[in-house]
């Protein structure tokens, strides 16, 4: 009887059990994913703040190590004084930002908004001048587009409906302000115990873990730190000059709204691949109705900061840090923002990155193992060194 009770609670049937009930729960939630989906959104939505919290914190720790290993190395406090420094960097940059670019964001914002009614005039003068010159079918005109007074009809329509939401947005916006601070909070107490943080959580996977696994496992995160570290750090280096590039040159050439279509363009920008028509297509439909000849100068502009940031900028700030072809970039993008939108465009190109890198190694490591490499040809055995190249 005794062996019998050992032989069904061996770890081998435990390890099967376990994989038919991993099995069975991954097929209900593929099965029930919306209601999945919604569920682990209540979740997330509970620990915004500690979310936020990490993802500064995690934007920080770069400057903190600076400040920490070159800066403040001689002092005891170093780590608080690092902390202090990183704060006091992220603060005057987004102080500067806010008092040099929101202003003239407001202030091009509202000019939109007041000129609306002439553009839209202008507009239909230009249309007006195209079906004369060229002597297309009105019909077909107006089944392309709204008239200006439909267009009237419709902005006040949503600012009417929108005026009852100003108590929502006032309350939606003390409770911004509650998850900022928390998040802010505990970034601090983040940054200031990650030692600790990381010491305790090693120490669970070394007990959870055998040691093998538990270093393995150990170091597949140390990579995907890496690769995260880079790319994101890499990429928000990336679009801020390409924002500012985007600023000097409508500037140069005169487009009106330079700083507001600057900043669209800039803040897309960190969505890989489809980020520079993603901020161009709403910024070429309101210049389209400023000036229609400025918008066919920013699509040419567009296009050349487009190919610069593909062929120059990108790879000589991100490197290789995702070793993924352009293939795969697509892949990420479309999946990862299928499944978490915004977020799972940013993060689904690093996440897949390691993914890549993982299965690679799994597949050389069962190669190895066969004998064979990739072409199927059998592995030839390293050939022993002469006695020349010994003695070299």
């Amino acid at each position: 009887m005794k062996e019998k009770n050992k032989w069904l609670w061996s770890h081998r049937t435990l390890a099967n059990l376990f994989v038919v009930l991993v099995g069975i729960a991954f097929y209900l939630c593929l099965s029930n994913f919306d209601l999945v989906r919604g569920k682990v959104a209540e979740v997330v939505k509970i620990f915004t703040p500690f979310i936020a919290g990490f993802a500064l914190a995690y934007l920080l720790n770069l400057p903190m190590r600076f400040f920490e290993r070159r800066v403040f190395r001689r002092f005891r406090a170093r780590r608080g004084l690092a902390i202090l420094a990183s704060y006091l960097l992220a603060g005057v940059v987004l102080a500067v930002l806010l008092g040099l670019v929101l202003p003239q964001l407001v202030q091009s914002v509202m000019a939109l908004a007041a000129n609306v009614p002439i553009y839209l005039r202008n507009l239909n003068e230009l249309l007006d001048f195209v079906i004369d010159k060229f002597h297309v079918d009105e019909e077909i005109v107006s089944q392309l587009g709204m008239t200006y007074k439909e267009i009237v009809q419709k902005l006040t329509a949503i600012v009417t409906a929108a005026a009852p939401q100003l108590l929502n947005f006032s309350v939606a916006l003390g409770s911004g302000v509650v998850t900022g601070l928390t998040a802010l909070i505990s970034s601090i107490y983040m940054l200031a115990g990650k030692d600790k943080l990381i010491f305790q959580l090693k120490k669970v996977v070394y007990a959870l873990m055998p040691t093998p696994k538990a270093k393995r496992f150990l170091s597949v995160c140390g990579h995907a730190n890496g690769v995260f570290a880079g790319f994101i750090n890499g990429k928000l280096i990336d679009s801020a000059i390409i924002g500012v590039l985007c600023f000097v040159c409508m500037s140069l050439l005169r487009m009106p709204l330079a700083l507001l279509i600057s900043a669209v363009v800039g803040a897309t920008n960190v969505i890989p691949f489809f980020g520079p028509f993603i901020g161009a297509i709403p910024s070429v439909m309101i210049l389209l109705i400023v000036d229609p000849w400025s918008a066919l100068w920013f699509c040419i502009l567009i296009i050349l900061l487009q190919q610069f940031d593909g062929n120059i900028l990108g790879p000589k700030i991100l490197g290789d840090s995702t070793g993924l072809s352009a293939i795969w970039v697509l892949v990420a993008i479309i999946v990862g923002g299928g499944l978490f939108g915004f977020a799972g465009m940013l993060l689904g190109v690093p996440a897949f990155a390691v993914l890549y890198s993982l299965s690679s190694d799994f597949i050389a490591a069962r190669l190895a193992a066969r004998g064979v490499d990739a072409a199927g040809e059998p592995l030839q055995p390293p050939q022993e060194k002469t006695e020349e190249e010994r003695a070299q």
